[in-house]
Parts: C-alpha cells; structure tokens; sequence
C-alpha cells in the first residue's frame, strides 16, 4: 500500500545519521550538557531516539535487535547508534511502504489501542521532537548543527 509516508520515513532517516555524524564530533562535555525542557543529555537523548524507533518497528514486526537499546544502560557509541538507526529507518521505510496501516495494534500489553498509521505518525513526531531538543541543546552552547529539517533534506537530493 503506497501512502506517500515512506518519503517521510526517508526523510527521517537522512536527519537521523545527519544528526549522527554531526554529534560524533562533540566533546564529552557538549554531549553530556543538559538544561530543563529537553529529554536529557545528547548522549540520553539520542539512546532514547533510537530505542523508540526500535520500539516502534517491533510494533510492526514483532523483533527488535538484541539486545534491543532501551535495555541498556550505558552510551553505545556511534557507530553502534548509526548502525542501528540506518537498521530501523531502513525498516520503518518499508513498513510505509508495504504494510496495511489501518492494521489495529493492542500497545502497552494490550492497554492501549491505535492504528498502526498512527504509530508511523508518532515515529516521525518522536524523532523530529528530540533531534529538536538536541539542537536546543548545543545551540545554547553556541554549536550549530547542519540542516535537519525539509529544506536541507531537499538541498541534499537536488546534490544527489
């Protein structure tokens, strides 16, 4: 079923390793600063980005990486992280591509109820909020990131 959503998830994908790329060149305290409103530090946010994304192709597939990221506790390092983002956003793209998103989920052990279209929705809101927070973060410590939103990703493919 082709709903033009993948294009997002395409989208989604480039921010995501653009974002990757830019932040594995911070110091450890760029990564670790913190400020009241964001999720937590670079590091956190970006472990947490990519643990949901994990979280909401498993919604769709039933598997996760092992050991998926929200069980884990420490920094996995970028390589790790850009390894699994292009892992998920790669699978989210073809989810929006081939998959029935009127399909009904049962989330939180079958307490909550939702289609699946709205759970790719949450999956592009979820990541373009922190990689928000994340700019905030660094923007404060006088650090620009390279463009995350639509028209970067358009310069990006007009480059191609």
């Amino acid at each position: 079923m082709t709903t033009g959503l993948s294009e997002f998830f395409q989208y989604n994908l480039w921010a995501n390793l653009r974002l990757l790329d830019a932040c594995a060149q911070l110091s450890d305290a760029q990564l670790d600063a913190t400020m009241i409103g964001t999720f937590g530090s670079v590091r956190e946010t970006l472990m947490h980005l990519f643990a949901s994304e994990e979280g909401y192709v498993k919604s769709f597939t039933g598997t996760t990486p092992t050991p998926p990221l929200k069980e884990l506790n420490t920094f996995v390092g970028f390589d790790e992280l850009r390894r699994r983002a292009e892992r998920s956003g790669k699978e989210l793209i073809t989810i929006a591509e081939q998959r029935d998103l009127s399909e009904t989920f049962y989330l939180d052990g079958g307490t909550y109820e939702a289609q699946a279209v709205i759970v790719a929705i949450q999956a592009i809101n979820h990541g373009i909020d922190h990689r928000s927070q994340i700019a905030t973060l660094l923007s404060l410590q006088g650090i620009e990131l390279p463009a995350l939103d639509s028209w970067g990703y358009n310069d990006a493919l007009r480059e191609k």
